[in-house]
C-alpha cells in the first residue's frame, strides 16, 4: 500500500527554483503515469524524498501497484453544482517540502474556488519554492497546437498548458513516444474519431425501388 506522509519529514526551505519534468504523450493511457511512477521509485530507491501530491490511476492495477511504497499527500476536497471532488492541497505539498512530488495532468482546471484557476499554476508555484516536480501531459493540450486540434476536432481544446511553462530553461521532457510519431499519432486518433462521430449518408445498392 501507499504510505501516507508524515508531517514530521519536511526538508529545510531552499531558495533555487526546483525543477519540472514532464512526461508527453499522443493520448490518454500511453504510459505517462506509469513512467512517471517508476521514475519516482527509481529516485526514492536512491534516497530522495519523494511524495505523491496528485496522481490519477484510473483503477488501472498496474499504476496502482506502481504507488506501492510511495509516500501519498491527501488530497484536498471540494464542493461544486452538488458533487463533490478532490484536487491536489498545494497548501500541503508546500508544508511538507519534499524535495520532489508527483502531479498528474498538467491541463487539469482546477474546481473554482481555489487558489488558481489551473493545476500547472500550482505547479509553478510548487517550483518556485524549490520542489522539483515530475508530472504528465498529452500533447493536444499544449497551447501552441490549440489551433491544430481545433481543425481536426472542430472544437478548441478548453484545457491548455502554455508552451513556456514546458519549454523554460529550468524544464526537462520526456516523451511516451517520439515526438514526431506521437503528434502522427495523435493526429490519427483525433480523424479517425471524427469520422466515426460524422454520420454516414445512407447508400443504396441494386435497383431503386
Amino acid at each position: 500500500m501507499a504510505q501516507s506522509a508524515g508531517p514530521g519529514a519536511s526538508r529545510h526551505t531552499r531558495v533555487t527554483p526546483g525543477r519540472l519534468k514532464v512526461y508527453l504523450g499522443a493520448a490518454p493511457g500511453v504510459g505517462k503515469t506509469f513512467r512517471m511512477l517508476d521514475e519516482a521509485r527509481r529516485r526514492l530507491d536512491r534516497g530522495t524524498d519523494v511524495v505523491v501530491g496528485y496522481v490519477e490511476t484510473h483503477n488501472r492495477p498496474r499504476t496502482q501497484e506502481r504507488m506501492t511504497g510511495l509516500a501519498v499527500l491527501p488530497r484536498l476536497e471540494r464542493e461544486y453544482r452538488g458533487a463533490r471532488f478532490t484536487e491536489m492541497d498545494t497548501d500541503a505539498v508546500l508544508a511538507r517540502n519534499p524535495e520532489v512530488v508527483l502531479v498528474d495532468e498538467l491541463a487539469h482546471s482546477n474546481i473554482p474556488g481555489g487558489r488558481h484557476p489551473k493545476r500547472w499554476q500550482d505547479v509553478q508555484e510548487l517550483l518556485d519554492a524549490g520542489i522539483d516536480v515530475l508530472t504528465t501531459v498529452n500533447i493536444q493540450h499544449l497551447e501552441s497546437l490549440n489551433d491544430v486540434v481545433q481543425k481536426i476536432t472542430g472544437v478548441p481544446q478548453r484545457e491548455t498548458v502554455p508552451d513556456e511553462v514546458v519549454r523554460a530553461p529550468t524544464r526537462s521532457s520526456w516523451w511516451t513516444c517520439r515526438r514526431r510519431d506521437c503528434a502522427a499519432a495523435w493526429c490519427t486518433a483525433m480523424s479517425t474519431a471524427r469520422r466515426r462521430s460524422t454520420p454516414r449518408s445512407p447508400t443504396t445498392s441494386g435497383s431503386a425501388i
